[in-house]
């Protein structure tokens, strides 16, 4: 945001939808490298070109920052609004950029998680201890990531040179490359299986086949299912559930289905039970799936508007310090690495004593929870903003600078952090859980798909309330002069929207059914073949 209306001198609204138009796509990308992974190539041949794409990003937004003819010229005033945008060279060059980092996000967001537990033996004790601590590791680094590249890179960005500050990721990113086939001759290759894509679509063409078949009420032993040993690479197989029963058809065995082998005899007429019970494991998802993106909206005004905020307030540690507009989403990071330590240690204790459920609470209402900050969080933003603006107003500076300390915006980012630790988290794991496992880099896919849904939509919002927020001689909203404009009554619409998409979420996740299976490798069976969402029966799992 800062690099868009400093260097590149475009107006905040323009810059605000430029950053969620390409982190939007960025997000649909992964759905693409997912499919190729699983289907074609293999993760780890996504994962090298994605850093290879990823690489070539980061050096084409070096250098729109190094060389003078891929960026607009200096402008000498104070209101950087005020100076000359870019020409079409300097916009492609700009945006050939960004296309790149979103190609490479395409392979490496799907895949980096899935490639890593591919390296562990699930059907060994060892292997599952391995994939946990593997999981710790990576959100660790993650996090750790995020805190220097928002504090150190930032500050470098902000305050000494944007040259520098895209040169030191662009070097990190190019030993990342040479470290990662450094160990080619270490890693476990798993063969893509084929696209899921044909699987479902079977199961979908095998049903309406079969459409006019009437199946009891009771599974009463009158009817065949064709119900063979899963796969090896399969580590659960899935119960029969009598949800959705209609899909049921394209598992039953009728006169010419199988060969004399017992395999059958086209697998667009009869597919088995884990394969139906696969596709209605999406079919729970989707709706659940959903509710996830207006929440996640919110989230998207902290890179946007938060900043624009922030620009407008005193940012000084001391005489002599100057906090990066751009780093206080660390906020949001502190308070995310404080409360789980402290949710995992005395919260989930406390709540598996009451709900006698051994996470504490299940995810879909840990997920619920986050859609609630996210509201909170929007509504304190209003009225920080209010008071901001008023500040502002009455100091009378001409540039629209506000005596007020931008820790002010402190509260809104708390109540951020608490919702990526309940919803984002909660996310992540009802994902990873709930879709079978051949199927993990579509659902990290599917985690990404939910953001590149809040960027758009957060983009149609901004869109439509810069068009339509103003007229009559009053100016819009989302107005380039923070103090003409009614940024407060923005973030209320969020909040606004967000209410509606918890009472959307509620229904959609009250009768949810929790996958379970059988483990597969000499484990116990899951017990929790009953759970239900919301089920006033609740039972120690």
């Amino acid at each position: 945001m800062v690099y868009l209306t400093r260097v590149f001198h475009l107006e905040q609204v323009d810059a605000s939808n430029v950053i969620n138009i390409w982190s939007g796509f960025s997000n649909l990308t992964p759905l693409v490298g997912a499919f190729i992974s699983d289907a074609y190539i293999g993760r780890f041949k996504t994962i090298a070109f994605a850093s290879f794409a990823t690489l070539l990003g980061l050096v084409t937004l070096t250098l729109t920052a190094s060389l003078p003819q891929l960026h607009p010229d200096t402008c000498n005033s104070k209101d950087p609004v005020s100076c000359g945008g870019p020409n079409k060279l300097q916009f492609g060059v700009l945006l050939l950029g960004l296309g790149f980092l979103s190609i490479g996000s395409g392979g490496i967001r799907p895949c980096s998680i899935p490639f890593g537990v591919d390296q562990f033996d699930q059907r060994t004790e060892e292997g599952i201890k391995g994939v946990a601590s593997f999981f710790n590791w990576y959100y660790m680094t993650f996090t750790v990531v995020l805190l220097i590249t928002q504090t150190v890179v930032v500050y470098i960005q902000d305050q000494v040179s944007w040259i520098i500050g895209f040169s030191v990721p662009t070097g990190l990113m190019a030993c990342a490359v040479v470290m990662f086939f450094a160990g080619m001759k270490l890693y476990v290759y798993v063969k893509p299986e084929g696209s899921i894509f044909s699987g479902i679509s079977q199961v979908v063409v095998a049903a309406r086949k079969k459409r006019k078949m009437k199946l009891p009420a009771e599974d009463d032993g009158t009817v065949t299912y064709y119900d063979p040993p899963v796969k090896d690479s399969v580590l659960s197989k899935l119960h029969h559930s009598n949800q959705y029963r209609f899909l049921d058809k394209a598992a039953v065995i009728i006169e010419g289905d199988l060969t004399s082998e017992g395999v059958p005899a086209n697998k667009w007429r009869l597919c088995s039970i884990q394969e139906v019970e696969e596709v209605k494991c999406l079919i729970r998802i989707v709706p659940v799936w959903s509710a996830g993106i207006i929440s996640l909206a919110a989230m998207t005004q902290q890179g946007t508007f938060t900043v624009s905020q922030a620009l407008k307030m005193d940012r000084h540690i001391g005489p002599n310090f100057e906090i990066p507009a751009g780093s206080l989403s660390v906020i949001s990071l502190l308070t995310i690495g404080v409360f789980l330590p402290l949710y995992d240690r005395v919260l989930v204790p406390f709540f598996r004593r009451i709900t006698g459920h051994k996470s504490g609470i299940t995810l879909l209402q840990r997920i619920g929870t986050g859609i609630v900050f996210a509201i909170l969080s929007m509504i304190v933003a209003g009225l920080v903003e209010r008071m901001r603006r008023m500040r502002s107003i009455n100091a009378g500076d001409p540039t629209g600078m506000t005596p007020m300390s931008v820790f002010w915006l402190s509260p809104q980012l708390i109540l951020m952090g608490l919702c990526e630790a309940f919803n984002i988290i909660g996310q992540i794991e009802f994902f990873n859980s709930q879709f079978p496992e051949h199927m993990r880099s579509i659902a990290n896919s599917l985690f990404s798909l939910s953001f590149a849904g809040s960027n758009y939509l957060s983009s149609l919002i901004v869109t439509t309330v810069h068009k339509f927020s103003g007229g009559h001689d009053r100016p819009d909203w989302l107005n380039k002069n923070l103090n003409a404009g009614k940024l407060d009554y923005f973030y209320y619409l969020i909040a606004f929207l967000g209410v509606f998409n918890l009472v959307y979420f509620w229904y959609c996740a009250r009768g949810y059914r929790y996958k379970t299976g059988l483990q597969m490798g000499g484990f116990e069976e899951d017990k929790s073949f009953s759970d239900v969402e919301m089920s006033s029966k609740k039972q120690l799992k």
